[in-house]
């Protein structure tokens, strides 16, 4: 069985409400239905993370499909696919390191500077030094973990399509490869907004397939965003 992984696309970082798509988040999702409509990928099965900003990516991608003419199966919740609390983390790195260089540079050196303070926040919170974050990187990676079971278990699937976020498909490559925190950060931080990443179901657990493919915006470099 095959597992198509997206991560979804650009929320919007800045505003009130992050749990919701941007404009181009918008635009990302739609190319990528258009994308796989047009390449012939069909799902047995569709699974969804619960928080909004995966829900409008499916919805964008289904709305592709039905322009084409086809259609996508009912999709399944799992809030187990959810993204960490990232506000409580950074807010808490912040809180708790305010004289850590990243935190000091964070808002001088635009997008470079904040990817540094998120790798930063990501690095202590994987150390346990942030406290009081609603759920730690080990409850969050076994939550992960876990819920990539249920999806390699998907009864009666051959090929299954999931929304969910840049944390949890990290979480998943990390297990995939048995690799160590950092490269779980690392990878968390290289995810383009509606990115593929591809695993397989094996019966030692799910192994990683492909990283962070953009087929569908090869041609539209402006909508590459990691944020």
């Amino acid at each position: 069985m095959s597992l198509l992984m997206v991560r979804h696309g650009q929320a919007s970082a800045g505003a009130a409400d992050y749990d919701c798509l941007s404009e181009r988040g918008l635009k990302q999702s739609q190319r990528l239905g258009h994308w796989l409509a047009d390449s012939g990928h069909s799902f047995n099965a569709v699974v969804v993370g619960g928080m909004r900003r995966h829900r409008q990516t499916l919805e964008a991608i289904q709305q592709a499909y039905a322009e084409r003419g086809m259609s996508l199966p009912e999709a399944q919740a799992d809030d187990g696919l959810n993204e960490f609390d990232h506000h409580a983390v950074f807010d808490g790195f912040i809180r708790d390191h305010p004289e850590h260089p990243a935190v000091l540079g964070r808002n001088t050196g635009g997008l470079q500077a904040l990817g540094a303070m998120i790798h930063a926040a990501l690095g202590a919170w994987a150390e346990d030094r942030i406290a009081d974050v609603p759920e730690t990187w080990q409850a969050f990676g076994a939550r992960a973990c876990a819920a990539g079971e249920r999806l390699a278990r998907h009864s009666g699937s051959n090929d299954v399509l999931v929304l969910t976020s840049g944390g949890v498909i990290s979480r998943l490559a990390q297990r995939a490869l048995g690799a160590p925190d950092r490269t779980a950060i690392d990878l968390n931080l290289s995810l383009r907004n509606s990115g593929l990443c591809e695993f397989h179901s094996r019966p030692y657990g799910l192994a990683l397939g492909s990283w962070n493919a953009l087929p569908h915006l090869h041609d539209a470099r402006e909508l590459w965003t990691y944020y």
